[in-house]
C-alpha cells in the first residue's frame, strides 16, 4: 500500500524522487534498549512511564509511543527476551539520543525506586 501511495505521489506531481523528498523535513532516530532482568515486570514499566508523561499526546498501540513538540519516542518489550526497545526521532541525531538517554534514565529511576521497596 505504501509503495502504490508513494508512487501515486511521484505520477501526480510528475518530478524526481529527490524533489519529492526535499518537500519533507529531515528527522533522525536513536535506536536503542535497555536489558532488564527475566522477573523485571516490564508491563508495570510501561504503564509507569505512561503516567509520567501523562500530559504529552501517548499511543499505546504496540507500546508506548510519547510525542512531544518536534520529537518522540517509542517503547516496545521484547516477546523474547528481558528488554524493552527505545526509538527516539527528532530533528537532529544528537536530540534523539538525548531524548533516548533521557527515557533510559528514567526506567533506571522507575527499576531502582521497585527494588528499594
Amino acid at each position: 500500500m505504501g509503495i502504490a501511495l508513494f508512487l501515486s505521489h511521484l505520477a501526480r506531481f510528475n518530478k524526481p524522487v529527490s524533489f519529492l523528498r526535499g518537500q519533507y523535513p529531515n528527522y533522525h532516530i536513536s535506536k536503542n534498549k535497555i536489558e532488564l532482568t527475566p522477573d523485571t515486570d516490564v508491563d508495570g514499566i510501561l504503564e509507569a512511564m505512561e503516567k509520567k508523561y501523562k500530559n504529552n499526546p501517548i499511543n499505546t498501540i504496540d507500546g508506548v509511543k510519547i510525542e512531544f513538540e518536534n520529537e518522540w519516542v517509542h517503547l516496545r518489550k521484547s516477546n523474547t527476551e528481558p528488554i524493552i526497545r527505545i526509538y527516539a526521532e527528532s530533528e537532529t541525531l544528537a536530540t534523539a539520543e538525548h531524548l533516548a538517554n533521557k527515557i533510559i534514565s528514567d526506567i533506571k529511576e522507575l527499576i531502582s525506586k521497585k527494588s528499594e521497596e
